[in-house]
C-alpha cells in the first residue's frame, strides 16, 4: 500500500502470513522465526534404538545472540554371549549341534557378528574325523551365509593302531549380517567322521558370540 503525505511517499511492505513465511506479522509487530533444537542434554541416557546420540545445549534466558551448542556421539547397539561346551559326539555325524551362546540383534540395520571357541576330539587310532562351526539365523530358520568353517580335522594313520589320542584347536568367525528387525543368531557346531575309526569324544567347547551395529 503507497500513500502521500505532505509531499512525501511512504511504501508499507504487504506480507503474506502463511506460517511457513520468514516474517509474521502481528499486532505487536514482525516476528522472526526462532529456531529450538531439542535432543537429548549432554551425558543423557544412551537409546537403544540409535547408532548415534545428539547432545544439545541450550543458551541462558536472555541472551542475545543466542548460542546452542550441539554434538554428537556414536552409541552403536552392542552385546555379547557365552555358551556351554556343546557335545558334538552325542548326534550323528553330520549333524549340526546348537550350541548355547546365542545373541538378539535389537533392530533392523547391518551387524558385525564375532564368535570364538575350540574343538576337542579324542579317538583311537588310526581315525579321521573333523569338526566345522558355524552362525545359524535362528529367527530366519537358515545359516548366516559364508559362515560355515572347517574348525579341526585330524587325520591320524597310526599303522600300530589302539593309541588313544586327543586334539585341540582354537577357531573363529566373523561376517556382517543385515536384519530387517529383531533376529536371534547362535553358534552350532558339527562333527565328521570321515574315514578310518569315529571319534569317542567331540566337543564345540567355550563358544562366545558378540555383535555390534555398524550401519541403519
Amino acid at each position: 500500500m503507497a500513500g502521500s503525505c505532505c509531499g512525501s511517499t511512504r511504501v508499507v511492505p504487504r506480507l503474506d502470513p502463511a506460517p511457513c513465511n520468514a516474517l509474521t506479522q502481528a499486532a505487536a509487530g514482525l516476528l522472526v522465526p526462532r529456531a529450538e533444537v531439542a535432543g537429548i542434554a549432554p551425558g543423557g541416557a544412551v537409546s537403544a534404538t540409535r547408532s548415534v546420540d545428539v547432545d544439545v545445549q541450550a543458551p541462558a534466558a536472555g541472551v542475545c545472540p543466542e548460542t546452542w551448542t550441539v554434538g554428537a556421539r556414536l552409541t552403536p547397539v552392542s552385546g555379547e554371549a557365552f555358551g556351554a561346551d556343546a557335545n558334538l559326539q552325542a548326534a550323528a555325524s553330520g549333524t549340526w549341534v546348537a550350541t548355547s551362546a546365542q545373541v538378539v540383534l535389537p533392530e533392523a540395520g547391518t551387524y558385525a557378528l564375532s564368535a570364538d571357541f575350540y574343538s576337542h576330539i579324542n579317538a583311537t587310532t588310526p581315525w579321521a574325523v573333523a569338526i566345522n562351526a558355524r552362525l545359524f539365523n535362528v529367527t530366519a530358520g537358515a545359516p548366516v551365509p559364508g559362515t560355515n568353517r572347517r574348525i579341526q580335522f585330524g587325520n591320524i594313520n597310526d599303522p600300530g593302531g589302539g593309541t588313544v589320542m586327543s586334539l585341540q584347536n582354537a577357531g573363529s568367525l566373523r561376517t556382517f549380517l543385515t536384519v530387517t528387525g529383531p533376529t536371534t543368531v547362535r553358534v552350532e557346531g558339527l562333527r565328521q567322521y570321515v574315514g578310518f575309526n569315529d571319534s569317542t569324544q567331540a566337543v564345540l567347547a567355550g563358544p562366545r558370540l558378540d555383535f555390534v551395529k555398524v550401519s541403519d
